[in-house]
């Protein structure tokens, strides 16, 4: 174990005696730290630990907490960013509240475990569709994000890919938040979001534009707007279907992606 930093000065410099800034009345002594000095105190023995000990131990706490009422307040915050009980003059934290799972991540967390999908591509306006079965989705809740991994199932056919989706209600904003990564196309991370919440139980997120690659020889480019329609059809089914519309003067929009789950 490294033994504690020390500073030593000598007890008198130009004649006079070494004070502290802070201790304009007080000598240093040799053989104490500069914290210790100050005070006047002999050094405490060093407690060496890991910077970022506490952080990890705090982290370790985050557990996603079941269904509890939105009103429910738990008995301690387990958040790293604040100290102590998460109390400030015995009033509990806005943060500390919007921890608390509320009704949209009690759903989320009803859709938790293993899914099979049958995905459905449609290229263009009018296309043939480009079905795409035995694809299996992994959902399980990460603090109060849903995270979903789909890729082939074991022993299928299909070329191998893995495409990562995150849900989270933002109780701050009061709005819906989406981000999916696909390693098939080279579209990179794709963020969307609602503009409020979930209206006859269809939730609709609008991705940011994006300059579509294209599936011809060349880079095609073209701006694109799309969205993503999340419908829960039942605790054993749901639907994700995505709408596109290209920059291409005519605003034609068509149903572009869609994802059947079943479980």
């Amino acid at each position: 174990m490294a033994a504690c930093p020390v500073i030593r000065l000598s007890p008198r410099q130009h004649g006079r005696p070494a004070r502290t800034p802070s201790s304009p009345g007080r000598a240093w002594r040799p053989g104490l730290t500069a914290h210790s000095a100050s005070r006047g105190r002999r050094p405490s023995p060093c407690k060496h630990q890991a910077p970022n000990a506490s952080y990890a131990r705090a982290a370790h706490s985050l557990r996603f907490p079941g269904k509890e009422s939105r009103s429910a307040v738990p008995a301690r915050i387990t958040s790293p960013y604040l100290a102590g009980s998460g109390r400030l003059g015995g009033m509990t934290t806005a943060a500390e509240r919007l921890l608390v799972p509320g009704p949209e991540e009690q759903h989320l967390a009803g859709r938790t475990g293993t899914w099979t999908v049958i995905a459905t591509m449609w290229p263009a306006p009018g296309a043939e569709p480009i079905v795409s079965d035995g694809l299996v989705a992994e959902r399980t809740m990460i603090g109060l994000y849903l995270q979903e991994t789909m890729h082939p199932a074991p022993g299928g056919a299909g070329p191998d890919f893995r495409r990562i989706d995150y849900l989270h209600y933002d109780r701050v904003e009061g709005r819906w938040k989406y981000v999916s990564m696909d390693t098939r196309l080279p579209v990179s991370i794709m963020p969307a979001r609602s503009f409020g919440p979930a209206e006859n139980g269809t939730l609709r997120l609008q991705f940011e534009p994006l300059g579509f690659v294209g599936f011809g020889d060349e880079v095609g480019g073209t701006l694109m707007q799309s969205d993503m329609r999340i419908t829960s059809q039942s605790p054993g089914r749901e639907l994700k279907q995505q709408h596109f519309i290209v920059a291409d003067g005519t605003a034609r929009e068509w149903l572009a992606v869609q994802y059947e789950y079943r479980r």
